[in-house]
């Protein structure tokens, strides 16, 4: 079988396109760098010839507002042109939990409309709702920094690891379109603030967490239950704990993470005002 994995050289999408060829699948790791470009469409035809499925976990390259709308918005509709053009059989999008529970988020805002255009689009789809990656907790708690304060929310948290991420999507991929939204999330729940404290103990950072009910999570304001799920999910293997120590991050030895969880992601202009 075919599978085209846009941002596939991205951290998600890197995972899941070797385990697709693990099990023996065409794949194309279509991002800038192999010459496809889902926002000025270039190489997106060749990619699809022959597809049955579209693995869709690109990210904007900046997430100024309304550039990650411009981005959802113009990537969505060209793949959606594509792949009716070549008759791909299932579009799985990688989203969020809690799209719709933080308004004043404007990449939550961006997701939200990423996900109608695949609902309107026509083609056999799952939307993956994820939680937070573990990869991304340093991140957090260095754009949440007050001095040597980080002030997070005590809002709950379930984050899950990218390994776990990528065999979910990989497998939902594989199966048949839900037309509907799968939650995924990490097998452990806790506050956020809780959460971020004993991740920055065990890789030996000495910033104090504070936990602060005002706090805002890039810009938006959470409620108890904006980030986890609220009905059934599919749970991951790795709670904290057992990710940190197959990630071999140790004490006095913080991780290089990135500065927002991003996948791989095309160059791309901003759009006049």
């Amino acid at each position: 079988m075919k599978v085209v994995v846009i941002g596939g050289t991205g951290l998600i999408g890197s995972k899941t396109v070797a385990l697709l060829r693990e099990s023996g699948h065409e794949v194309v790791a279509a991002s800038p760098k192999s010459g496809v470009n889902t926002v000025t469409g270039e190489g997106l035809a060749g990619a699809m010839a022959g597809a049955q499925v579209v693995i869709d976990v690109s990210d904007p390259p900046l997430f100024d507002r309304s550039i990650v709308l411009y981005f959802f918005e113009t990537s969505g509709r060209n793949l959606v042109a594509a792949e009716t053009a070549a008759g791909v059989r299932h579009h799985v999008t990688l989203s969020i939990v809690g799209t719709d529970s933080v308004p004043d988020q404007s990449y939550y805002r961006a997701k939200v409309a990423q996900e109608k255009l695949v609902e309107a689009s026509g083609i056999p789809y799952t939307i993956i709702r994820s939680t937070q990656f573990l990869e991304f907790l340093g991140a957090i708690a260095d754009a949440s920094t007050d001095g040597t304060m980080v002030r997070i929310a005590p809002s709950l948290l379930q984050p899950i690891a990218a390994d776990d991420v990528a065999a979910i999507v990989t497998e939902v991929a594989l199966d048949n379109p839900r037309n509907g939204i799968v939650e995924i999330a990490g097998p452990e729940r806790a506050e956020f603030n809780e959460i971020i404290a004993r991740y920055l103990k065990a890789v030996g950072d000495p910033r104090n967490v504070v936990k602060d009910p005002e706090a805002r999570y890039f810009g938006g304001r959470l409620q108890e239950k904006s980030l986890v799920p609220l009905s059934e999910a599919r749970l991951g293997r790795l709670n904290l704990e057992e990710w940190l120590r197959r990630s071999h991050k140790n004490p006095g030895h913080a991780p290089a993470v990135a500065s927002t969880p991003r996948a791989a992601a095309p160059t791309i202009s901003k759009p006049k005002q």
